[in-house]
Protein backbone atom coordinates (compact mmCIF):
# COMPACT_ATOMS: atom_id res chain seq x y z
CA UNK A 1 0.00 0.00 0.00
CA UNK A 2 1.36 3.28 -0.64
CA UNK A 3 1.80 6.04 1.76
CA UNK A 4 0.00 8.43 -0.15
CA UNK A 5 -1.14 9.64 -3.30
CA UNK A 6 0.70 12.53 -5.22
CA UNK A 7 0.92 13.65 -8.95
CA UNK A 8 4.35 13.64 -10.52
CA UNK A 9 4.49 17.16 -10.95
CA UNK A 10 4.26 17.30 -7.06
CA UNK A 11 6.47 14.31 -6.11
CA UNK A 12 8.65 15.95 -8.42
CA UNK A 13 9.40 19.20 -6.44
CA UNK A 14 10.46 17.59 -3.77
CA UNK A 15 13.28 17.02 -5.18
CA UNK A 16 13.63 20.82 -6.11
CA UNK A 17 13.19 21.33 -1.94
CA UNK A 18 15.74 18.61 -1.22
CA UNK A 19 18.28 20.58 -3.21
CA UNK A 20 17.71 23.66 -1.62
CA UNK A 21 17.90 22.01 2.27
CA UNK A 22 21.24 20.74 0.98
CA UNK A 23 21.74 24.15 0.11
CA UNK A 24 21.00 25.10 3.24
CA UNK A 25 23.14 22.78 4.78
CA UNK A 26 26.24 23.45 2.80
CA UNK A 27 25.50 26.82 3.79
CA UNK A 28 25.91 26.26 7.51
CA UNK A 29 28.89 24.00 6.99
CA UNK A 30 30.78 26.81 5.12
CA UNK A 31 29.58 29.50 7.89
CA UNK A 32 30.81 26.81 11.04
CA UNK A 33 34.20 26.40 9.24
CA UNK A 34 34.95 29.76 7.92
CA UNK A 35 39.07 30.19 8.01
CA UNK A 36 38.94 33.01 10.06
CA UNK A 37 37.12 30.90 12.40
CA UNK A 38 39.84 28.36 13.09
CA UNK A 39 42.14 31.42 13.44
CA UNK A 40 40.31 33.50 15.74
CA UNK A 41 40.39 30.84 17.75
CA UNK A 42 44.37 29.96 17.11
CA UNK A 43 44.70 34.03 18.41
CA UNK A 44 42.69 33.36 21.39
CA UNK A 45 44.58 30.54 22.47
CA UNK A 46 47.90 32.58 21.39
CA UNK A 47 46.58 36.01 23.23
CA UNK A 48 45.78 34.07 26.70
CA UNK A 49 49.27 32.49 26.53
CA UNK A 50 50.52 36.21 26.13
CA UNK A 51 48.37 37.88 28.35
CA UNK A 52 49.77 35.48 31.09
CA UNK A 53 53.27 35.87 30.26
CA UNK A 54 52.73 39.90 30.33
CA UNK A 55 51.38 39.59 33.59
CA UNK A 56 54.41 38.01 34.79
CA UNK A 57 56.52 40.23 33.29
CA UNK A 58 54.69 43.15 34.66
CA UNK A 59 54.71 41.29 38.15
CA UNK A 60 58.81 40.99 38.04
CA UNK A 61 58.98 44.55 36.50
CA UNK A 62 56.60 46.09 39.07
CA UNK A 63 58.76 44.55 41.65
CA UNK A 64 61.88 45.80 40.36
CA UNK A 65 60.38 49.41 40.45
CA UNK A 66 59.28 48.88 43.95
CA UNK A 67 62.58 47.80 45.24
CA UNK A 68 63.83 50.77 43.71
CA UNK A 69 61.65 53.37 45.46
CA UNK A 70 62.99 51.46 48.66
CA UNK A 71 66.25 52.09 47.51
CA UNK A 72 66.11 55.50 46.75
CA UNK A 73 64.04 55.79 49.81
CA UNK A 74 67.23 54.66 51.95
CA UNK A 75 69.56 56.70 49.89
CA UNK A 76 67.27 59.79 51.01
CA UNK A 77 67.65 58.60 54.67
CA UNK A 78 71.60 58.06 54.75
CA UNK A 79 72.39 61.66 52.51
CA UNK A 80 69.50 63.34 55.36
CA UNK A 81 71.83 61.59 58.11
CA UNK A 82 75.03 62.69 56.47
CA UNK A 83 73.55 66.48 56.04
CA UNK A 84 72.94 66.15 59.78
CA UNK A 85 76.12 65.08 61.23
CA UNK A 86 77.98 67.33 59.02
CA UNK A 87 75.49 70.21 60.27
CA UNK A 88 76.81 69.14 63.55
CA UNK A 89 80.82 68.78 63.56
CA UNK A 90 80.29 72.22 61.87
CA UNK A 91 78.49 73.85 65.35
CA UNK A 92 80.51 71.46 67.26
CA UNK A 93 83.44 72.57 69.94
CA UNK A 94 83.79 68.90 71.27
CA UNK A 95 86.67 66.86 69.83
CA UNK A 96 85.59 63.97 70.57
CA UNK A 97 82.07 64.32 69.45
CA UNK A 98 83.66 65.46 65.66
CA UNK A 99 85.72 62.34 66.03
CA UNK A 100 82.16 60.19 66.32
CA UNK A 101 80.56 62.20 64.13
CA UNK A 102 83.18 61.87 61.40
CA UNK A 103 83.37 57.75 62.42
CA UNK A 104 79.57 57.93 61.59
CA UNK A 105 79.69 59.86 58.25
CA UNK A 106 82.58 57.38 56.98
CA UNK A 107 80.09 54.62 57.79
CA UNK A 108 77.61 56.32 55.72
CA UNK A 109 79.58 57.07 53.00
CA UNK A 110 80.18 53.25 52.66
CA UNK A 111 76.16 52.73 53.14
CA UNK A 112 75.66 55.17 50.79
CA UNK A 113 77.98 53.89 48.19
CA UNK A 114 76.76 50.17 48.60
CA UNK A 115 73.17 51.79 48.20
CA UNK A 116 74.27 53.69 44.64
CA UNK A 117 76.22 50.69 43.41
CA UNK A 118 72.38 48.29 44.04
CA UNK A 119 70.56 51.59 42.84
CA UNK A 120 72.74 51.36 39.70
CA UNK A 121 72.01 47.38 39.47
CA UNK A 122 68.27 47.64 40.18
CA UNK A 123 67.49 50.44 37.75
CA UNK A 124 69.36 48.44 34.95
CA UNK A 125 66.68 45.69 36.03
CA UNK A 126 64.25 47.89 35.57
CA UNK A 127 64.79 48.91 32.28
CA UNK A 128 65.42 45.53 31.28
CA UNK A 129 62.37 44.15 32.56
CA UNK A 130 60.51 47.01 31.40
CA UNK A 131 61.69 46.48 27.74
CA UNK A 132 60.30 42.51 27.67
CA UNK A 133 57.08 43.53 28.78
CA UNK A 134 57.33 46.18 25.83
CA UNK A 135 58.27 43.24 23.74
CA UNK A 136 55.30 41.16 24.74
CA UNK A 137 52.82 44.27 24.84
CA UNK A 138 53.78 44.82 21.17
CA UNK A 139 53.17 41.36 20.38
CA UNK A 140 49.82 41.33 21.99
CA UNK A 141 49.14 44.84 19.98
CA UNK A 142 49.86 43.21 16.75
CA UNK A 143 47.68 40.06 17.76
CA UNK A 144 45.01 42.54 18.25
CA UNK A 145 45.44 43.74 14.55
CA UNK A 146 45.42 40.31 13.33
CA UNK A 147 42.31 39.52 15.25
CA UNK A 148 40.20 42.90 14.17
CA UNK A 149 41.19 41.50 10.46
CA UNK A 150 40.18 38.26 10.73
CA UNK A 151 36.84 39.17 12.69
CA UNK A 152 36.35 41.63 9.81
CA UNK A 153 37.10 38.80 7.30
CA UNK A 154 34.52 36.16 9.34
CA UNK A 155 31.78 39.14 9.24
CA UNK A 156 32.16 39.99 5.94
CA UNK A 157 31.79 36.26 4.46
CA UNK A 158 29.10 35.64 7.30
CA UNK A 159 27.25 38.42 5.33
CA UNK A 160 27.80 36.95 2.00
CA UNK A 161 26.19 33.82 3.22
CA UNK A 162 23.35 35.19 5.39
CA UNK A 163 22.56 36.65 1.98
CA UNK A 164 23.10 33.21 0.04
CA UNK A 165 20.71 31.83 2.47
CA UNK A 166 17.79 34.40 2.74
CA UNK A 167 17.81 33.76 -1.35
CA UNK A 168 17.66 30.11 -0.42
CA UNK A 169 14.76 30.56 1.76
CA UNK A 170 12.59 32.69 -0.10
CA UNK A 171 12.85 30.27 -3.21
CA UNK A 172 12.65 27.37 -0.47
CA UNK A 173 9.15 28.78 0.60
CA UNK A 174 7.90 29.59 -2.93
CA UNK A 175 8.30 25.95 -3.68
CA UNK A 176 7.00 24.53 -0.46
CA UNK A 177 4.16 26.49 -0.57
CA UNK A 178 3.45 24.39 -4.04
CA UNK A 179 3.73 21.50 -2.36
CA UNK A 180 0.53 19.73 -1.11
CA UNK A 181 0.19 19.45 3.03
CA UNK A 182 0.35 16.03 3.09
CA UNK A 183 3.08 15.53 0.94
CA UNK A 184 5.21 18.10 2.43
CA UNK A 185 4.75 16.73 6.06
CA UNK A 186 5.69 13.05 5.16
CA UNK A 187 8.89 14.98 3.30
CA UNK A 188 10.01 17.10 6.20
CA UNK A 189 9.55 13.95 8.81
CA UNK A 190 11.68 11.98 6.63
CA UNK A 191 14.46 14.67 6.03
CA UNK A 192 13.71 15.18 10.19
CA UNK A 193 14.29 11.56 10.83
CA UNK A 194 16.98 10.62 8.20
CA UNK A 195 18.51 13.52 6.99
CA UNK A 196 17.12 13.25 3.51
CA UNK A 197 13.45 13.61 2.69
CA UNK A 198 13.87 13.10 -0.95
CA UNK A 199 16.29 10.35 -3.65
CA UNK A 200 15.65 10.31 -7.13
CA UNK A 201 15.71 7.12 -8.60
CA UNK A 202 18.09 7.14 -11.55
CA UNK A 203 19.50 4.10 -13.15
CA UNK A 204 17.88 2.09 -10.82
CA UNK A 205 20.08 3.90 -7.82
CA UNK A 206 18.92 6.16 -5.13
CA UNK A 207 20.58 9.33 -5.19
CA UNK A 208 20.10 9.41 -1.24
CA UNK A 209 22.03 6.50 -0.10
CA UNK A 210 24.05 5.69 -3.50
CA UNK A 211 22.68 2.04 -3.35
CA UNK A 212 20.99 0.09 -6.10
CA UNK A 213 18.03 -1.20 -5.29
CA UNK A 214 17.85 -5.20 -5.29
CA UNK A 215 15.31 -6.54 -7.41
CA UNK A 216 13.16 -7.11 -5.05
CA UNK A 217 12.78 -3.55 -4.59
CA UNK A 218 12.67 -2.18 -7.86
CA UNK A 219 10.02 -4.66 -8.73
CA UNK A 220 7.90 -3.23 -5.86
CA UNK A 221 8.46 -0.08 -7.34
CA UNK A 222 7.82 -0.90 -10.54
CA UNK A 223 4.13 -1.76 -9.40
CA UNK A 224 3.23 1.38 -7.57
CA UNK A 225 1.01 3.13 -9.73
CA UNK A 226 2.59 6.99 -10.92
CA UNK A 227 0.83 8.70 -8.60
CA UNK A 228 1.99 6.64 -5.75
CA UNK A 229 4.38 8.19 -3.44
CA UNK A 230 6.91 5.43 -2.01
CA UNK A 231 9.48 5.31 0.25
CA UNK A 232 13.86 4.58 -0.44
CA UNK A 233 14.29 1.68 1.10
CA UNK A 234 17.80 2.50 1.94
CA UNK A 235 17.35 6.13 2.91
CA UNK A 236 13.70 6.55 3.53
CA UNK A 237 13.41 9.32 1.70
CA UNK A 238 10.69 9.68 -1.03
CA UNK A 239 11.95 8.28 -4.08
CA UNK A 240 10.99 10.03 -6.82
CA UNK A 241 10.51 8.47 -10.07
CA UNK A 242 11.40 9.74 -13.55
CA UNK A 243 12.20 8.41 -17.12
CA UNK A 244 15.76 7.96 -15.82
CA UNK A 245 14.78 5.57 -13.42
CA UNK A 246 15.17 2.55 -15.47
CA UNK A 247 12.35 1.22 -14.24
Amino acid sequence: MPLMKASYEHQALLLDLQQLDTALRQIAHKGANLPEIAVLASLEGDGSRLRSRLATEQGAWEDAQSELKRIESDVAVVEARVARDEQRIASSSSSKDVAALEGELAALAKRRSDLEDLQLEVMERVESLGAVAAVTRDELDQLDTRRVDAETGRDAKLAELETDRAEVVANRETIAATVPADLLALYERQRDRYGVGASLLRGGVSSASGVALTGSDLAAVRAAAEDDVVLCPDSNAVLVRTYESGL
